[in-house]
């Protein structure tokens, strides 16, 4: 069986061309789908990184500041609270 042409008769029998019924299912639908899987991950990265940046601590080294879970705040390494 030949593949329909765009403006042939649907096979379905709906008396619609075919890029009208079902041609646009089979031939942008595999595009927009990795269109959108792309642009979401790109926008969740993005998300990540703008709050990363946000909150101070993607520059900040493990070492520089000490999380002080009783005082509720960050110490350096000699104990001095720091912001």
């Amino acid at each position: 069986m030949a593949k329909p042409g765009r403006n042939d008769l649907c096979h379905c029998g709906s008396g619609k061309k075919f890029k009208r019924c079902h041609g646009t299912k089979s031939e942008s639908g595999r595009r927009s789908t990795f269109l959108t899987v792309v642009i979401g991950g790109v926008i969740l990265a993005a998300i990540a990184v703008g709050i990363a940046s946000f909150s101070g601590l993607a520059n900040q080294s493990s070492s520089d500041r000490i999380w002080d879970p009783a005082h509720g705040h960050f110490h350096n390494s000699a104990g001095v609270q720091v912001p």
